[in-house]
Formats: structure tokens, C-alpha cells, sequence
């Protein structure tokens, strides 16, 4: 929160900056971002991180879904079978009944309020300006996740642990605002699926950092959420160049 105000602040006024059409709608997206976040990192308690990414990248799957209900977007029968398919590949990483730890439940609830989160971005995308919707979601996170800290609260050990916290925050505002752009632009729908990129990272990190290597099964899942994810990304570039020739 510290450095997006300080970013954002001399430029539009603190009273500008938290101006919204749309108050409401800007606090529950907040929280439903602080939950979806909240709810991941639990996970990574118990699960590694090359598993709990792949589970999470069914998230722009869930978005296609609910694009639907909550912004009006079309989606066809050959999206709807790509869903499901991609849903086949969780369920090949998670394997009900096999070995796989609870702690997956908690991914999932993170994957479909990450997608509430996007879809909710894209609407705000259309009314508030993009800093106004940043500075919402940090300061709410700021607000809610500081009345738990007296319960939670672990003291950084050492520099490198400080270094790592404000690391993350300087990534978190950048993230953030490449992300309301994005969606300010293209349908939810088409944007989420390149968030397949993180699982290239996921693993990489995983075995450098905490030597964890993924097994085969979760290699086979991923694969097929991936394979659904870029079908639905052609699919919607396609009818898009369609629609822009009839309009010619």
C-alpha cells in the first residue's frame, strides 16, 4: 500500500485517487482478492508449489464461466467443452481419493475467487480509473489483513526475510496495474489464460529453492489445463477477426 500511494498520490490527490462510481463493488473485489491470495498461501503450507499452481491454473477456465452470468460475454459450446476438459485435467492433479493433501480444497476455493476477481476487474475496468481500483484493493488488504495481525504475526528473523517482503510489495503494485490494463482492453475471458506462463516459473523455483519436483500425474494435468486454456485463447482470437470482417 505504501508504494502505490506514494505512486500514485502526487499525481491525482488522495481525494481523486479513491474517487469511484462504484463503491460497493470496489470493497467486495478487494476482499474477494485478499481471500483469494489469503487462501493460496495457506496451501503453500503443506502443498508444493509446482502442484498448487497447476490446480490454480484453472482459474481462467472458471473465468470463462462466469463471464457469462456476471458480464454478458458470449461463450459458445467449443469454449463450454474446453472448460470442462480443463476441469478433467484438475482432477487428474487433485485425484480424489489418492495422495494428493487436503490442502488442495484450499487452492480450489482460491481459483474460483481469483476468477470472481478478474471478472469483477473487468467491470470496474469500465467505470473507475485503474489506479483508483489498485489503490482499493491495497488499502483494503492493508485494512483487513493489520486486525489479524495480532493473531498471526511472526517477526522477519533477518534482513534477507525484510528484503523479501518488500520485494513482494514493489512486484504486487506492478502485477496489479499490468493487470487492470490488460483486462481494460480484452475480454476476461481472453486475458486469464496467460497466466499458464507461472507454471513454467512455478517449477523452475520449486526445485531451485525447495528441491520439489512434480510427479508425472501432475505434469499430465497441467498439460491438459494448458492445452484447454490456449484453445480458448485461438478460439477467441479467431471469432474476433471474424466479427472485425463483417463489420468491413
Amino acid at each position: 500500500m505504501a508504494f502505490l500511494l506514494a505512486f500514485f498520490a502526487p499525481y491525482r490527490g488522495m481525494a481523486s485517487l479513491f474517487t469511484t462510481s462504484d463503491c460497493g463493488g470496489q470493497l467486495v473485489r478487494s476482499l474477494v482478492q485478499l481471500l483469494a491470495v489469503g487462501s493460496y498461501w495457506l496451501a503453500l503450507t503443506w502443498l508444493p508449489i509446482t502442484t498448487a499452481t497447476a490446480i490454480g491454473l484453472t482459474a481462467p477456465l472458471v473465468v470463462v464461466a462466469l463471464s457469462m452470468p456476471l458480464l454478458g460475454e458470449r461463450i459458445g459450446a467449443r469454449r463450454w467443452l474446453a472448460v470442462a476438459i480443463g476441469f478433467i485435467g484438475a482432477l487428474i492433479i487433485i485425484r480424489p481419493g489418492g495422495d494428493v493433501h487436503w490442502a488442495a480444497i484450499l487452492v480450489i476455493a482460491s481459483t474460483f475467487l481469483y476468477a470472481l476477481f478478474l471478472v469483477l476487474t473487468r467491470r470496474l475496468a469500465a467505470l473507475d480509473d485503474p489506479r483508483t481500483t489498485a489503490a482499493y484493493t491495497m488499502v483494503v488488504a492493508c485494512v483487513a489483513s493489520t486486525i489479524a495481525v495480532p493473531f498471526f504475526w511472526i517477526k522477519p528473523a533477518n534482513l534477507t526475510d525484510f528484503l523479501v517482503f518488500v520485494g513482494i510489495g514493489l512486484a504486487g503494485v506492478f502485477a496489479h496495474l499490468a493487470l487492470i490494463k490488460a483486462v481494460e482492453y480484452a475480454e476476461a475471458s481472453l486475458v486469464a489464460p496467460f497466466d499458464y506462463g507461472q507454471l513454467i516459473g512455478a517449477a523452475l523455483l520449486g526445485y531451485v529453492i525447495f528441491a520439489e519436483l512434480p510427479d508425472l500425474w501432475t505434469w499430465v494435468g497441467a498439460t491438459i489445463i494448458v492445452a484447454s486454456g490456449i484453445y480458448v485463447v485461438r478460439r477467441e482470437a479467431a471469432l474476433k477477426r471474424r466479427r472485425a470482417a463483417r463489420d468491413i
